[in-house]
């Protein structure tokens, strides 16, 4: 348990109906007894735990009263942190949160750094590191499945995965000890045997969790998403029926999408960071010359590529420079504007430039095909693998690149034991394997990517 007492305003500011000033620590419930006035219950600070109490906070120097609140009492190790925590939920403008704030910094508090308040709980083992992560992700998450993901993190089911494999490790680390200490008992060859055996089920668990990763990181920060075609296709135009509102600006004059627009979108429950770019072609205008960069930039950074051609003019040259830019990369082909010509490209010839890439004839003017483009979205992200609703989905990558070095050291075992490797040698791997996993529950982790990772959550969670 940590000896100071933190405070920060948990919720945002601005104007709004609530504001949460909470404090954890020692000395949370006196320095709440100091600040807080109640208007019956006396004995407040006394009674059990999750109970609201009316009154005001008052300065205890010169009487003044600060605002009119309900304060909540959580005492440790029944509380978000495990220790004594105190909640004012005060009106929820800037001034008053700001004036409770800096009274309570009077009577003693430290200002809470950002994410202090999970770091106290996964310190005081009220979460484990994998739960504590998971916090952020439901505060972010852009759709049901992306908080799906993050709560059945945050509810230890990956964290149950993870100790799983750990306790057969270490079952294994055992039977190698037997091994080391009785020699005599010819026992290894036979002993060496289970353990391949055993390894070949933990890298299936492995395979089986990485397996997923990829889809969890899309559902944890979005498929991002580039519009890409020469000018005046119909890019913007793409993105405002999507959108299902007017964002970008759309004409007839090419070269209007000048800078980068960026949208989520939520695509029955994947979440699409969706960009529409500039027009790619030569210019010699510096402003859209810039944007055309920053448009090939993004394609090399993209998940996904929508390359919009244009039905009424076939596939010129400038399409064919745009298609060499994309050939390397999943990518939706778009035939827009079927709505005023009869398609004029050839698919077989799209084949020979981007292979089965999916060909779809759409009107984003009329919001012709946009349902079958949808589909087509989710299958290539999904097909053949889970969703949020089914096991456990690795959605960090600090889990995954955790669970790519242990499976190395697993690998490593059955190498050793195929080549005859001594035992002692053997569990080496086996040792290293389990502190790894051990990184992702916090069981074996250093302190510098502990204040790494809370550094990235926001003050007052």
């Amino acid at each position: 348990m940590l000896a100071d007492t933190i405070v920060a305003i948990a919720t945002p500011l601005g104007e709004a109906s609530i504001g949460v000033i909470r404090i954890s620590g020692p000395d949370a419930i006196a320095i709440g007894r100091r600040v807080f006035v109640p208007k019956k219950n006396k004995d407040w600070y006394i009674k059990d735990n999750y109970k609201l109490v009316y009154g005001h906070v008052v300065d205890p120097d010169t009487r003044e009263v600060l605002d009119e609140v309900l304060l909540s009492v959580m005492r440790g190790p029944h509380s978000f942190t495990a220790e004594d925590v105190v909640e004012i939920s005060c009106h929820g403008g800037i001034v008053p949160l700001r004036r409770v704030l800096q009274l309570v910094l009077n009577q003693g508090a430290r200002l809470a750094e950002p994410g202090e308040f999970s770091k106290r709980a996964f310190i005081n083992g009220r979460l484990d590191l994998a739960q504590a992560e998971a916090i952020i992700d439901i505060i972010r998450a852009k759709t049901d499945a992306g908080a799906k993901v993050a709560m059945s993190q945050l509810d230890g089911r990956l964290s149950s995965e993870i100790i799983s494999l750990q306790t057969d490790i270490l079952g294994l680390l055992a039977k190698i000890e037997a091994i080391i200490d009785f020699p005599e008992d010819d026992i290894e060859e036979a002993t060496l045997d289970e353990i391949a055996a055993q390894c070949d089920i933990m890298l299936q668990k492995v395979n089986t969790l990485l397996d997923n990763a990829d889809t969890g990181k899309i559902y944890r920060e979005g498929l991002q998403t580039v519009i890409i075609g020469k000018p005046n296709v119909g890019k913007s135009s793409l993105l405002n029926a999507l959108l299902k509102e007017q964002r970008a600006i759309v004409t007839d004059i090419p070269g209007t999408t000048r800078d980068i627009i960026e949208e989520f979108l939520n695509i029955q429950g994947v979440p699409l960071k969706i960009i529409d770019t500039a027009g790619l072609r030569e210019t010699d205008d510096l402003v859209e010359k810039l944007g055309v960069a920053r448009s090939r930039q993004l394609i090399n950074q993209a998940d996904l590529v929508l390359l919009v051609l244009d039905a009424t003019t076939g596939i010129t040259e400038d399409d064919l420079k745009i298609i060499s830019l994309v050939k390397d990369k999943k990518t939706l082909v778009l035939i827009n504007k079927i709505d005023i010509a009869a398609n004029r490209i050839n698919s077989d010839k799209i084949k020979r430039y981007l292979g089965d890439s999916f060909t779809l004839e759409i009107s984003a003017k009329q919001e012709i095909g946009l349902d079958k483009l949808e589909q087509a979205i989710l299958e290539l992200v999904l097909a053949g693998k889970v969703t949020a609703a089914d096991n456990v989905i690795i959605s960090n990558t600090r889990h995954k690149q955790a669970l790519v070095r242990a499976k190395q050291h697993l690998q490593e075992v059955q190498r050793g034991i195929k080549e005859f490797v001594p035992a002692d040698l053997i569990s080496i791997d086996l040792k290293s394997a389990w502190e790894i996993l051990g990184e992702i529950t916090g069981n074996n982790v250093t302190e510098d990517l502990i204040d790494r990772i809370f550094a990235d959550f926001c003050i007052g969670k």
